[in-house]
């Protein structure tokens, strides 16, 4: 018979009845306008807005992950050049505040009027283009989340790399394997379990982070918020549309974070982590289970 525990449920009920006097007042709160909420939740131009917030929380977390994957295994090289750059990339981006870097590169064609690859010292040009042309605010918003994020997510990978014993690197060598298939059959696998929880939260504070890009005027949920309530001064409603629309969407992203949690984690005592809801319904649940094996006996 498990312990009765009245100064959990005690607490459990005073913070329920919290919530819901919070959520009371807020209904019946007339300077929210949920009418004016009503009318913008599903307007186009808040779906335009959800659509370019979600394809740079998707792009810049794919270019992320990629870069910093990279950036992690130059980081734990025996180079002291590759050692050197990495650890320069990752101090520079992780160092400066993003709002910094996205305005940067948002006005990037104050510092140079022209984007030019050719040999250097010399004037052989390959390619040649007008910085504002080419660093759109999209695109500028893209570089500035994507390697803010690389540089986070490279010590995430290298921390999930650090955390596999040297012995599967050692008996991967010794089998002929080569260091890159080592590291991408044998090491990265194992140390997804790692990477796997941080990466998932990297995520969905990417999809808020993209509410910054704002100040370069990218188009985003939040760009097109504000220009909204710019025009009808209806600041509050307007923000509560967005807060709704964030909500949804870190929610949806939570359902694949905690497959892919379960997934790498199989075998460990973490893999059998259990919802808050399916504890709250099992501990609901126990005594009447407790009460029918008694009354069977």
């Amino acid at each position: 018979m498990p312990v009765r525990n009245h100064g959990r449920w005690v607490a459990a009920v005073a913070a329920l009845a919290a919530l819901v006097g919070l959520v009371g007042s807020l209904a019946k709160n007339d300077n929210v306008r949920w009418d004016i909420v009503g009318d913008y939740l599903f307007a186009d131009l808040v779906f335009d807005g959800l659509f370019t917030t979600l394809w740079l929380t998707v792009t810049a977390m794919i270019l992320g992950l990629a870069l910093g994957t990279l950036i992690a295994v130059m980081r734990l090289s025996p180079s002291p050049v590759l050692h050197g750059l990495a650890t320069f990339f990752v101090w520079i981006f992780r160092g400066t505040p993003l709002l910094v870097q996205i305005i940067f590169w948002g006005y990037a064609a104050a510092l140079y009027k022209y984007v030019m690859i050719g040999v250097p010292f010399t004037d052989i040009t390959f390619f040649r283009a007008e910085t504002n042309s080419l660093l759109t605010p999209a695109v500028a918003a893209l570089l500035a989340l994507g390697l803010n994020e690389a540089a986070y997510t490279s010590e995430i990978v290298r921390a999930g790399i650090q955390s596999v014993d040297q012995g599967q690197t050692e008996a991967a060598h010794s089998l002929g394997m080569r260091p890159a298939l080592t590291m991408r059959r044998i090491v990265l696998p194992q140390a997804m379990r790692v990477i796997i929880p941080p990466m998932g939260n990297e995520t969905i504070n990417m999809l808020k982070m993209t509410a910054l890009v704002s100040v370069i005027s990218a188009h985003d949920l939040m760009s097109n918020i504000q220009d909204v309530y710019a025009q009808n001064y209806q600041v509050i409603p307007m923000l509560v549309v967005a807060s709704l629309w964030y909500l949804a969407l870190v929610t949806l992203l939570s359902v694949p974070q905690a497959y892919l949690e379960r997934r790498y984690g199989r075998g460990t005592v973490h893999a059998q982590h259990v919802s808050p809801l399916r504890r709250l319904l099992g501990t609901a649940a126990r005594p009447l289970r407790v009460k029918n094996k008694e009354a069977g006996r």
